[in-house]
């Protein structure tokens, strides 16, 4: 008989060691080290590692609308080993787009394209109207205002204006950084697996003040793996 699991239905491993898993994930340790410490075969590892990744970008998605002082940004990453270079529409990279507010709150999401219509269609999904914007001069920002946002605030990096007062210009590049040197550490992640593993690197951003370990235990208890 399968032990019992509140956390993965029909799993056949104990909630302890379950547990246990969760810890050493919530550190932010690879497969082989988790492998390693639960004792369990690294086929298991991975299958585990995919369905938890697919849990957090669920929640990450599900979260509030930006209600902040927000500043809105693009970079590249590439697909293959994790890094990325400071330039638009690069053939072979991975394009994301990301808003984060005041407070270090960020939200993702890989884009086809930086196109106006795709990214009018993301700021009106994730901000709310009333939002002070802070952008490049990039001419896809242009007519946030048509959307009701009347509070857009460019700023042009070739005139050196990198940082405004009491604007949060800084923390996108900060995500941006955090990302992709976590990401180089996996040495290759498939392009059809790098949506989840960008959303893990926000859900470790969003919550990096947080118990991470709880906090997963309970997004798992509320929606079991499998």
């Amino acid at each position: 008989m399968a032990p019992k699991n509140k956390y993965a239905k029909r799993s056949r491993i104990s909630e302890g060691r379950f547990r246990q898993f969760i810890k050493l994930f919530a550190l932010d340790l690879q497969a082989g080290q988790i492998a390693s410490g639960t004792r369990l075969n690294r086929n298991t590892v991975n299958r585990y590692l995919r369905s938890i990744r697919e849990r957090i970008a669920e929640y990450c998605e599900d979260q509030s609308p930006l209600a902040d002082e927000v500043k809105e940004d693009e970079s590249n990453f590439s697909a293959k080993n994790g890094k990325g270079v400071r330039e638009r529409n690069v053939i072979g990279k991975s394009v994301v787009f990301g808003i984060i507010e005041r407070n270090g709150f960020v939200y993702t999401q890989i884009v086809p394209s930086m196109s106006r219509k795709t990214l009018k269609a993301i700021i009106r999904r994730r901000v709310e109207p009333d939002n002070v914007f802070h952008s490049d001069t990039w001419k896809c920002y242009d007519g946030l205002m048509d959307l009701g946002y009347k509070k857009h605030y460019r700023v042009r990096h070739d005139d050196n204006e990198y940082a405004m007062d009491n604007s949060p210009i800084h923390g996108i590049e900060s995500f941006w950084g955090y990302a992709k040197t976590r990401l180089a550490r996996f040495r290759g992640i498939h392009k059809s697996t790098f949506y989840l593993h960008l959303k893990e690197c926000e859900f470790r951003f969003n919550n990096r003040k947080n118990n991470l370990y709880l906090l997963l235990l309970k997004i798992i208890r509320d929606n079991p793996l499998f």
